[in-house]
């Protein structure tokens, strides 16, 4: 047998980038390079053999330096989302806290089903030098790290802790990344000792590699089973998520949606899958949906959830569906969600899922009177969406103003990224998306601090995209410093920052529920009464983002906002557009409910009105069986 020496990190970056996957005969990097931040850990190990890669060109895999181990998961997720799940990053970190950083990322990933192969070092397998820096000793066994706190984030976890298992490992983790049931973070933990040392590795364990992502085919008779619930509904509805989009099924969903007159809301994932002009779209569906959405949802008696893993957003903690009867027939490629809600599963990729049953229903259409109630119902939500948009509000403007003018001003491929505040609700209904690439929100794990690094990974996806970073305060303090990252590696982004000086969701639903919107703003510490309700914290985010590298455009009214995202469209390099808007909304009217439980018993004469609230909600809820 064939054999080179290397040590197990030189192996591994030169496995790594022959790694491909390929769909529909289209062939693309898997792992088209790493992202790191070096220490202890890692530097002698993997950054060895980054460096011996790009001096000796014997590995393709280049090297991209992020400011913080949880940012450089969110630009992978990123880029992973817009190559529809077939392509990712490695991203390696050093031992103990470096590592540890890259778990939210991690539960991110795997909550949003999105690959990513991540490489935290470990201890010294030898345990020579116990206990070295930054390790943690456990009192329960010895070969417990921090790292084993990856096990209940990634959907596979292996540690490394001998050469030779490198090569069982890897393949296991490329399979897992490759499939679109299973994916999500996958980590194998290297203790820094393995990765700089020497074995001889097969070199057939080197060859180019393609992992075939496949098109799972209906079965007959879960087609027809599922045909026969909708030939028998007088008001369906489609609920269209993330799995459409990823899937590429957006063609065969419009015409299947022109062609039955079924009306299509859609999920955060799977918004852009229809556009919004399109007659069958009613908009985004749930606690946050739109008012032609959950008015349907209301009376639908067969709901055909494609791609969707119905979130309790998705469902407004299982009160959207108000028809005792409702049955539900899902298409997905994980059965795991092809049978929530005790639905007819058809467990299928869901263009060929959409093909089939469009042949099923040849010549079948909802009545008439249906397709004209859709089509009045989404006339009202476009009347209270332009509502939102032209509000007028001031002396600061509200943040729908900002996202009409936003609307506006992009092209239908510019792709707006946010995750987390009160901007996915406004946006799950005001944005108005023509392109499945066009919204960008995280909203499985709705984390702050995803943005800015998200925008990195999303236009290192599509450069030829404009990329529109949505952030609050909120999100931006966690962690805007990929903003640097974005400068050195010269990628050209727009960060519109909205400020408002506080938590504007979580203050609207602590307020809701009876909290007055404790802790919720960001102010000074009033003397009197001991509570962070004092004047406004004098906060610079502008300057700030100035310090980072990028440039600073400021607006003060929606007219100034327009003039500024003109400039920053115009510009050639990240520029971050600072707006103020009200903390106190106004926000979109609410057509939903969401399951946020309210004390039972209080003092507070606002808690226990909220609870009385809360009480009669619940009366809607209920399990679908």
């Amino acid at each position: 047998m064939n054999t080179v020496r290397l040590t197990t990190a030189q192996a591994l970056v030169r496995f790594l980038a022959n790694q491909y996957s390929e769909r529909d005969g289209q062939e693309q990097r898997l792992i088209p390079g790493v992202w790191g931040i070096f220490g202890h850990g890692n530097v002698a190990g993997i950054g060895q053999a980054l460096l011996q890669a790009a001096v000796t060109r014997e590995a393709d895999l280049p090297y991209y330096l992020a400011r913080n181990e949880q940012g450089m998961v969110h630009a992978s997720v990123a880029y992973a989302k817009m190559r529809d799940r077939l392509a990712t990053f490695a991203c390696t970190a050093s031992t103990g806290p470096g590592s540890t950083n890259m778990i939210t990322g991690a539960a991110l990933a795997t909550a949003n089903r999105l690959p990513v192969l991540l490489l935290p070092s470990d201890m010294f397998a030898t345990r020579a030098a116990d206990p070295v820096l930054q390790q943690l000793e456990d009192t329960r066994g010895g070969d417990v790290t921090v790292n084993d706190a990856f096990r209940a984030v990634s959907k596979y976890f292996d540690r490394v802790s001998r050469p030779e298992q490198l090569i069982p490992a890897a393949l296991a983790a490329m399979r897992v990344l490759t499939d679109p049931v299973e994916t999500g973070a996958v980590t194998l933990a290297l203790p820094q000792d393995v990765q700089a040392e020497a074995y001889d590795w097969p070199l057939s364990f080197f060859r180019r590699r393609v992992w075939h992502v496949g098109r799972p085919v209906p079965e007959p008779a879960a087609v027809e089973r599922a045909a026969h619930l909708l030939r028998g509904a007088n008001k369906p509805l489609i609920v269209a998520g993330g799995g459409t989009v990823y899937s590429g099924a957006e063609t065969q969903l419009r015409a299947f949606a022109q062609a039955t007159g079924i009306p299509v809301a859609d999920t955060h994932a799977g918004k852009g899958a229809v556009p919004w002009d399109h007659p069958c779209a009613v908009g985004g569906i749930g606690s946050t949906g739109s008012h032609a959405a959950n008015e349907l949802a209301k009376e639908a008696d067969v709901v055909l959830g494609i791609g969707t893993r119905y979130s309790d957003f998705t469902t407004a903690s299982h009160t959207v569906f108000g028809n005792p009867d409702v049955t539900f027939v899902n298409l997905n490629v994980a059965r795991l969600d092809a049978v929530k809600h005790s639905a007819e599963p058809l467990v299928a990729d869901a263009r060929l899922g959409i093909e089939a049953l469009a042949e099923a229903l040849t010549g079948w259409e909802v009545e008439q009177s249906y397709r004209r109630k859709t089509r009045q119902l989404i006339a009202r939500t476009r009347e209270i969406e332009d509502q939102c948009f032209t509000v007028g509000h001031g002396p600061l403007p509200a943040q729908t103003e900002i996202l009409g003018a936003l609307n506006e001003v992009l092209d239908d491929r510019a792709v707006v990224i946010n995750a987390a505040g009160s901007m996915p609700g406004d946006l799950q209904q005001l944005w108005r998306a023509r392109d499945p690439k066009a919204y960008h929100v995280e909203y499985a794990y709705s984390c702050m601090g995803y943005e800015v690094a998200a925008g990195v990974g999303a236009k290192m996806a599509d450069p030829s995209r404009e990329v529109v970073v949505l952030v609050g305060d909120g999100s931006y303090l966690m962690m805007a410093q990929e903003i640097v990252t974005m400068v050195s590696e010269g990628l050209k982004v727009i960060i519109v920052l909205v400020q408002n000086h506080g938590f504007a969701s979580i203050g609207s639903l602590s307020e809701s529920l009876g909290s007055q919107r404790f802790g919720t703003k960001y102010r000074f510490r009033d003397s009197d009464s001991g509570l962070l309700d004092g004047e406004v914290l004098p906060v610079d985010l502008a300057a700030n983002a100035s310090s980072l590298g990028a440039d600073v455009l400021h607006a003060t009214t929606v007219d100034e906002f327009r003039i500024a995202m003109d400039k920053a469209k115009a510009a050639s390099r990240t520029t971050v557009v600072h707006v103020e808007t009200d903390l106190y909304g106004p926000n979109p009217p609410g057509h939903g409910w969401w399951d946020v439980p309210v004390s039972q018993t209080s003092a507070l004469e606002s808690t226990r009105t909220a609870y009385e609230t809360y009480a009669t909600h619940k009366l809607a809820q209920r399990h679908y069986l």
